[in-house]
C-alpha cells in the first residue's frame, strides 16, 4: 500500500492558482532569502521556461517577491507585494530567459544582495507543491533550490 499525502487530496495552503507557479515559487524565494543575511536591498529574478511565460498571469512574480520578503505561500499580503517591496525600498526586476531550453520549465534564478554588499545566486525549480529539496549545484557553485 502506497503512501498517500494530505497535499496529494487537498493540494497545498496557498494564495494563487498554481501549485508550482505561485506556492512553488513563494517557497523558493522564502527559502532563498534565508541563505543570505537581511535585510536585502535587491532581488532580481531570472524566469525560464513556463516561469517566463506566464509570470504575469499566473502570479509568479507576486509570490517570487513576497516570498523574498518573508511571506509564507499562504500570506495574503503576496497579493500586494509590488507596493509592499516599493514601501520598504526593496529594488527588484523579472527578466524571462527564453533561449535557454535546456532547463527545468519551471525554474528560476534568483541574484540577491543585501545592505553590506554581499551577493548570492540561488536557482529554483518548482515541481508542483510546497515541499523542497536543497543541493548545491556544482557546476555553478551556487546553491539551488528543487520543489519536489
Amino acid at each position: 500500500m502506497s503512501f498517500i499525502s494530505v497535499f496529494d487530496v487537498m493540494g497545498p495552503n496557498m494564495i494563487g492558482p498554481s501549485s508550482s507557479h505561485t506556492a512553488g515559487a513563494a517557497r523558493i524565494s522564502y527559502l532563498a532569502q534565508k541563505m543570505i543575511e537581511g535585510p536585502l536591498k535587491r532581488a532580481d529574478f531570472i524566469l525560464y521556461g513556463s516561469f517566463a511565460k506566464t509570470y504575469h498571469g499566473h502570479g509568479t512574480d507576486r509570490a517570487l517577491l513576497g516570498g523574498i520578503m518573508g511571506f509564507s505561500t499562504d500570506d495574503m499580503r503576496i497579493r500586494n507585494s509590488f507596493d509592499i517591496a516599493h514601501e520598504k525600498g526593496l529594488k527588484f526586476s523579472f527578466t524571462p530567459n527564453e533561449q535557454e531550453t535546456d532547463i527545468h520549465p519551471n525554474t528560476v534564478d534568483i541574484c540577491m544582495e543585501n545592505e553590506k554588499g554581499q551577493k548570492m545566486t540561488v536557482r529554483g525549480e518548482s515541481l508542483g507543491g510546497i515541499v523542497p529539496a536543497i543541493r548545491e549545484n556544482p557546476n555553478i557553485h551556487e546553491v539551488m533550490i528543487v520543489q519536489m
